[in-house]
């Protein structure tokens, strides 16, 4: 049986999405999975060490990545209105070059968005994601920039949505937002590449089928989140798109590929991407 490496983050749409394929709940006897949970940051870096076999990453840090990985097309986060977050315990204020600004690590397309939406802006710290809405509450950042299940509870802690980053793609490129993606080892056979790839989406499936028992695994890995906030980040974040990118999610990973080469004069990366 071969042994396949696997790293993804214990947010609620990675959970939901894994659930069943690393809890043994799908049929696959010729493949055995040893994962691994941790942010998605320290998933960029993994993967940039060629640490794992199939892993989540930032489409950002996947430039980096192209020489070892390719993507699949089932397992990522793409879709609309679901963008990282600008804010601030002020309402009304713009960044501006002075401001430190937290951000949750530097290869995440989170700050690819705010590069380009707010080039001015060079003064980063990098901070745990779930860790910036505390710092800006405190006043050692002036803005945060926020992911994941934080765009739900930022209010709730007296803060200020600046700018939805992931509307300012929309209408700047009219195609959806990719976040992250599953990237696979390029020196994997291809039929074990395709097979990952099509385990993932069964597993999403049987996630979708037995929402009860996915829900089990999700809640194990968020233990202090509202059931609220889990189910909103879930909908938010495992969309059609997850199941399988399609021609549509393709086109929308090729554009913005092409505005890193464009602006940051990062080559993309060469095509076939995808498995």
């Amino acid at each position: 049986m071969e042994v396949i490496t696997l790293g993804f983050s214990p947010c609620p749409n990675d959970t939901f999405i894994f659930g069943a394929l690393v809890n043994d709940q799908l049929i696959h006897k010729d493949l055995s999975f040893q994962y691994m949970m941790e942010d998605v940051e320290y998933l960029n870096k993994a993967a940039m060490a060629g640490d794992l076999d199939v892993v989540k990453v930032s489409y950002f840090a996947f430039t980096k990545l192209a020489d070892k990985y390719q993507l699949l097309t089932s397992g990522g986060a793409l879709g609309t209105n679901c963008g990282p977050l600008v804010i601030s315990k002020t309402p009304g204020k713009i960044p501006s070059e002075k401001d430190v600004i937290a951000i949750p690590g530097e290869n995440t397309t989170a700050n690819l968005l705010l590069t380009l939406a707010y080039p001015e802006c060079t003064n980063k710290e990098v901070v745990l994601f779930s860790d910036i809405e505390k710092g800006v509450q405190d006043g050692k950042y002036d803005f945060g920039l926020i992911i994941h299940e934080s765009r739900f509870t930022y209010e709730q802690n007296g803060l200020f949505k600046v700018r939805d980053l992931g509307e300012f793609w929309e209408e700047y490129t009219g195609t959806p937002i990719p976040l992250g993606a599953i990237a696979i080892k390029k020196t994997l056979p291809e039929n074990t590449k395709k097979r990952i790839n099509e385990l993932i989406s069964e597993s999403l499936q049987y996630a979708y089928d037995h929402r009860d028992s996915a829900m089990d695994f999700v809640k194990q890995h968020a233990q202090e989140m509202d059931p609220f906030v889990m189910q909103a980040h879930i909908d938010l974040y495992v969309t059609p798109y997850s199941m399988d990118l399609g021609d549509h999610g393709k086109m929308a990973a090729s554009r913005l590929f092409h505005e890193i080469e464009l602006k940051l004069g990062i080559k993309e990366p060469e095509w076939p991407i995808f498995v």
